[in-house]
């Protein structure tokens, strides 16, 4: 084929691209959507691994492990590649964090409940408690059809709603500075770079207090790295954003990856490709479909009993649909792509999305898929249609292949890309109404519960209780309208009643 044919096949490409995402329209280039793409999956890589371990209880290459692996790839690629295709906008879906966490207790209590005994009383649980997740799932897919969903985002009141962003980004600086980097001593005490290492009165105490002859000085020495490194990936960040490189999140993180896996090599004496020598890239199918693949045990669900087979269900509805709908109103507004009223175009077919990524993670076998919080990484770096998604999707589902590879992505990496779109999301600030109560109560408790809590879902609850019961005892009754006061009320029953 001559260069002339090659540069036409190319140029048609591009436009059929351009054609089915509408990127010019949206403000973005195929490279930008690309580049937003590998940003937000480098930012939210580590559920790959961590996924399985929550849910397995880190029974690493075990049957079920291997199972709940190539599941949290196939759902995430699959709901997201919906995302991308559905809705046209750039928001990345993957087992939910706390959700899975709580799935993984339900199973604990299930094997109690019903009395599973032997090696497989775990999986067998596993297999009963998937039933919640596809029953939520098909629930979202009706309610989402029926236009129920995007009620009940209209029912959350604009305060609120403009509130969501900067909330979310509280909690992106938490995760940031917490959870997503801890540092283990040698009796797996956690130590994270906020609390313990800016916190410590003196640098020797902290150092004294981590156990372990062996490694508790390794142990100080990779706190102090993990620090360090998302210091300087934070400003490395910063400062490339502010000379106006569209790739500043993505060259952030690959500077401060390369920055932790030099540190490891010269102070810590760790070859920080090592896993790379013994990892396997074949992916294990035959685990899937003994363990988790349409393995769904109704029997063994509904032997809980029927009332609190339906709790869990309940609760699993509640906190995925508000943690959800935070994270598409809050990431959209941040992208521009709501309008005055705070509502996004297309939220039907993104709340569709979801919901089908929450059936196909029952149908593959992992827990709640819901859309990711780290989707903000993504619109940070300029990422505006579905491409980013695709993109994002597309190296999930390469991950069944090559996970080993991105295993290696050091967390402190990731820390400093959420960290900086954490504190960029902290502008929506500005849209508040100091001056109006109604909006600056409901709006800063919120901004507290998300990041102590976790969980975007119970965030919101405790705006909406808060907006409902200030208009309520002012007399103001005719800005909560009946779905408002019935959301309320359900979160004042599932917080105080139900759990």
């Amino acid at each position: 084929m001559s260069n002339e044919n090659t540069r036409k096949v190319d140029g048609n490409d591009a436009n059929s691209v351009e054609r089915l995402f509408r990127i010019k329209e949206n403000g973005s280039s195929i490279r930008t959507e690309l580049l937003a793409g590998l940003t937000t999956f480098m930012t939210m890589a580590y559920i790959i691994a961590l996924n399985p371990n929550l849910l397995t209880g880190f029974a690493v290459g075990t049957p079920l492990w291997n199972g709940v692996f190539l599941a949290t790839c196939i759902a995430s690629g699959l709901g997201t590649m919906c995302m991308a295709f559905l809705a046209n906008k750039p928001f990345v879906m993957a087992p939910g964090m706390g959700l899975n966490s709580f799935f993984a207790t339900v199973v604990a209590n299930i094997v109690v409940l019903n009395g599973y005994e032997g090696d497989g009383a775990y999986t067998d649980a596993f297999q009963a408690a998937l039933c919640i997740i596809l029953v939520e799932g098909i629930v979202f897919l009706i309610l989402s059809f029926l236009n129920v969903r995007e009620k009940i985002v209209d029912a959350i009141p604009l305060g609120v709603r403009l509130g969501i962003g900067p909330a979310i980004g509280l909690m992106l600086m938490n995760i940031g500075f917490g959870s997503n980097a801890g540092v283990y001593d040698d009796n797996g005490n956690a130590y994270y770079t906020m609390k313990d290492f800016f916190g410590a009165m003196m640098p020797k105490m902290l150092r004294d207090s981590m156990e372990g002859e062996a490694t508790g000085n390794d142990a100080y020495n990779k706190l102090v790295l993990t620090a360090a490194t998302m210091v300087i990936g934070v400003f490395v960040i910063a400062l490339l954003a502010k000379r106006g490189v569209k790739a500043a999140v993505l060259l952030g993180m690959l500077d401060a990856a390369v920055l932790y896996w030099a540190g490891e090599a010269i102070f810590l004496k760790v070859n920080p490709f090592e896993s790379l020598k013994t990892a396997s890239f074949v992916p294990p199918f035959k685990d899937m479909v003994k363990t988790t693949l349409f393995k769904f045990d109704f029997k063994g669900f509904f032997d809980i009993g029927i009332f609190t087979a339906l709790t869990l269900i309940i609760t699993f509805c509640m906190i995925d649909m508000f943690d959800t709908i935070g994270t598409l109103v809050g990431t959209a507004s941040r992208a521009g792509m709501v309008d005055s009223e705070g509502k996004m175009p297309k939220m039907k077919e993104a709340l569709v999305s979801d919901a089908v990524g929450t059936v196909a993670g029952a149908c593959s076998g992992t827990s709640t898929v819901t859309t990711f919080v780290e989707s903000a990484s993504g619109v940070e770096a300029g990422g505006r249609t579905g491409l980013t998604a695709f993109t994002a999707g597309f190296m999930f589902l390469l991950c069944i292949f090559i996970a080993p590879i991105a295993a290696i992505i050091p967390a402190p990496a990731t820390s400093s890309a959420l960290i900086y779109v954490g504190i960029i999301m902290l502008q929506g600030l500005k849209k508040i109404n100091f001056d109006d109560m109604d909006q600056v109560v409901p709006v800063f408790i919120m901004l507290l519960a998300m990041p102590i809590s976790g969980s975007i879902g119970h965030g919101i609850g405790l705006a909406m209780i808060s907006y409902t019961v200030l208009k309520l005892f002012v007399g103001e009754t005719k800005d909560v309208s009946f779905l408002t006061l019935f959301i309320s009320v359900l979160f004042l029953v599932k917080f105080f009643v139900i759990i």
